[in-house]
């Protein structure tokens, strides 16, 4: 009896050390590897909320399926926490389907959770661009409308990809757009309308050359850069370029691509955000990849890699990895 005791604890010990091993190897990651945490997802919005990192991203299924979306957070960049279901259809009474590339941003005290709903092919079909909004970044966040913000395709694009900007002086602007053209619209204090520019036009096409989808702002040093996706989201050459310009609305000429595949790690590199460490010129692109091999068009996972300006301001093309980032905890200093 005693020997059998004795094994017993001996093997439930050794099992107790195995997992304490895990959890310890676990907590000692040394970079988020790349995709930074499972699942077919795509279209990310990369965000700080809180202290905390957030992404949300697509679920990259076929559209029927596209009815719900997930959020993840982190405190490091590198251990990341799924929000199952932050959104869905059961909140959204005109959305059946498609739900598509989140846009989120905190403002009022609230935080607005901007997505695209049901694929439009024409102005007769009933969807676009909708917003929902939350208490808190985990939701669950509630059709603020119950129906959309922009459900007409304007000037060709289609309403989808929208991406939500705060300008220094506190105005907000909504870029968006697919089948190659992008409006900017210019949005009311509660975020939940658009109102006119100073001339009286409500929607202002700002397409740039090679721009197909996916558009995203981000302001340094004073200057506007603005980002885009070129090429099919289904096939290996989909990739990011940018513009430079002093104004939020243009004129944007194309420099070049800063996002792409690299053959040897990943294809269809694109649809990204940017995110803002702590550091000063401390930044991350989040964007969706194919991993090799994958020949389905929806099997699309989630990345960070860093994002460097170089001495003149011009962004570097972004080194695609499998190690991802390394650990860069949030200060309790808001990031903007």
């Amino acid at each position: 009896m005693n020997f059998k005791r004795f094994l017993f604890l001996g093997m439930v010990f050794s099992l107790s050390a195995s997992v304490f091993s895990q959890q310890h190897s676990s907590d000692k990651k040394q970079t988020s590897g790349n995709p930074v945490f499972p699942g077919w997802y795509a279209d990310p919005e990369g965000a700080v909320f809180e202290n905390e990192y957030w992404i949300y991203p697509t679920y990259s299924a076929p559209y029927d399926q596209q009815t719900f979306m997930d959020a993840f957070s982190s405190r490091d960049l590198v251990h990341w926490k799924k929000h199952p279901r932050v959104l869905s259809i059961e909140n959204i009474s005109w959305v059946k389907r498609a739900l598509w590339a989140p846009a989120i941003i905190e403002a009022n005290k609230k935080y607005y959770f901007f997505f695209g709903g049901n694929d439009i092919q024409n102005n007769n079909q009933l969807g676009g661009i909708g917003v929902a909004v939350a208490d808190n970044p985990a939701g669950p966040f509630k059709d603020a409308l119950g129906k959309p913000l922009i459900g007409q395709i304007v000037n060709g694009a289609q309403p989808i990809d929208q991406f939500v900007f705060k300008d220094d002086d506190g105005q907000y602007y909504m870029y968006y757009g697919g089948w190659g053209h992008c409006n900017i619209v210019k949005m009311a204090p509660d975020l939940l309308s658009i109102v006119p520019f100073a001339d009286g036009t409500t929607y202002k096409e700002i397409t740039p050359e090679n721009y197909v989808e996916g558009p995203f702002m981000l302001k340094r040093n004073g200057k506007y850069y603005f980002m885009w996706s070129e090429g099919g989201w289904g096939g290996p050459n989909y990739s990011v370029a940018y513009a430079i310009s002093d104004s939020p609305f243009g004129p944007f000429k194309r420099i070049g691509k800063i996002l792409q595949q690299n053959p040897e790690i990943a294809t269809g590199a694109g649809h990204h955000s940017v995110i803002k460490g702590p550091g000063k010129d401390e930044w991350y692109m989040v964007y969706h990849r194919r991993p090799l091999g994958e020949k389905d068009a929806n099997s699309r996972v989630v990345c960070v890699d860093r994002l460097y300006f170089d001495n003149d301001g011009y962004i570097k093309p972004v080194k695609i990895t499998f190690e991802g980032v390394k650990a860069s905890p949030l200060s309790s200093k808001k990031q903007k």
